[in-house]
């Protein structure tokens, strides 16, 4: 008689039991890998634009300006100092081997050149998405308006996850008040001409606004800046040059956290800059993503263990959520000549 040779029903049981085992202790490792490969990813994004900005710098002696405000995205043919509506992501395209993009219709007629600008700020760009957050795709515009040098809405917009360092008190192209624009609020101006009329010449209310910003400014980017390296008194290893900002975790997609609304190409807002907080006395906490909790101008990331800066020097580093707030206070000003224990970072 032949004898067969098999498992029995409690042997395999025993088997798949010890397999599950393994996965589950294999498990936590690998997706703790994937998200040290995805924040290494992340850093070096940072890393890059960082540069970008550090060359910018080099070449005009001033940091990228921020721009006119949310209603306006960039115009290659205004230059790079307060004739320029874009913000600092447009204006460092030149400097992350994106120039092509930075230029599309330059010397067009105007028509021409603002249909070019819909298709520009429709792209995404790799650099500016954390992959832990989301994927580098366009996302939708949800406003339904045109901004002012566009000639039609957009259907879809490239998105970024870094914001400028914007200082330790909120300004935009309205605040502080009085704001001498037609618009009051962080659209920014209604025209080119109420900034510059005749061309080449700064108008009053441009003068009084942009004035009026950059007394409360105490950040790198803010509306119509022109910082230079020598204006980072405090230090460039102890101010913030840019880093991961705050989105409430249920919006990622949808466009509808009033700081990630509108296109990364876009002028001075919450969408490009952050603070610490309103004041030098209010509380703006770098936050982890949260589902349900809106933080309109705070730092923060998708990573669970902390978010990362770029500092003015170039460097890179993960800041823990704890930080102490009067540190990231002292990390965003970048004139207050108060010491950083960086320790406590």
């Amino acid at each position: 008689m032949r004898k067969y040779h098999g498992f029995t029903l409690v042997e395999l049981l025993v088997v798949i039991t010890i397999i599950g085992i393994l996965i589950a202790l294999l498990l936590p490792a690998v997706q703790a890998a994937r998200e040290a490969a995805r924040q290494l990813q992340c850093k070096n994004n940072l890393k890059q634009l960082a540069l970008g900005c550090l060359n910018h710098e080099e070449v005009y002696k001033r940091f990228p300006t921020g721009g006119w405000g949310y209603a306006w995205t960039g115009d290659a043919d205004r230059g790079t100092d307060w004739r320029q509506p874009g913000g600092w992501i447009y204006n460092v395209l030149p400097f992350i081997e994106q120039q092509s993009l930075h230029d599309m219709g330059a010397g067009l007629p105007q028509a021409q050149k603002y249909a070019a600008h819909v298709q520009r700020i429709s792209v995404p760009l790799g650099v500016l998405y954390c992959p832990t957050r989301r994927r580098a795709i366009s996302y939708p515009w949800v406003g339904g308006w045109t901004p002012f040098n566009c000639s039609e809405p957009p259907s879809v917009v490239g998105r970024n996850d870094y914001a400028a360092n914007g200082g330790d008190t909120y300004t935009n192209a309205a605040a502080p008040q009085p704001a001498l624009w037609q618009y009051h609020n962080e659209a920014g101006p209604a025209s080119i001409e109420e900034v510059e009329n005749p061309p080449g010449q700064m108008t009053s209310n441009a003068k009084g606004t942009f004035a009026n910003v950059a007394r409360a400014a105490t950040g790198v980017v803010y509306c119509g800046s022109l910082i230079k390296i020598a204006d980072v008194t405090d230090g460039t290893s102890n101010t913030y040059l840019l880093g991961e900002k705050n989105i409430m975790a249920d919006c990622y997609a949808t466009g509808t956290d009033p700081g990630d609304n509108e296109m990364a190409l876009t002028g001075e807002n919450a969408d490009i800059s952050r603070w610490s907080g309103l004041s030098p006395t209010s509380f703006w906490p770098p936050l982890p993503d949260t589902p349900g909790y809106l933080s309109h101008g705070s730092f923060g990331s998708a990573h669970a263990v902390g978010f990362q800066m770029a500092f003015c020097d170039g460097s890179v580093q993960m800041i823990n959520y704890s930080i102490e707030f009067e540190t990231h206070r002292r990390l965003c000003n970048r004139k207050d000549g108060l010491t950083i224990d960086g320790k406590k970072r």
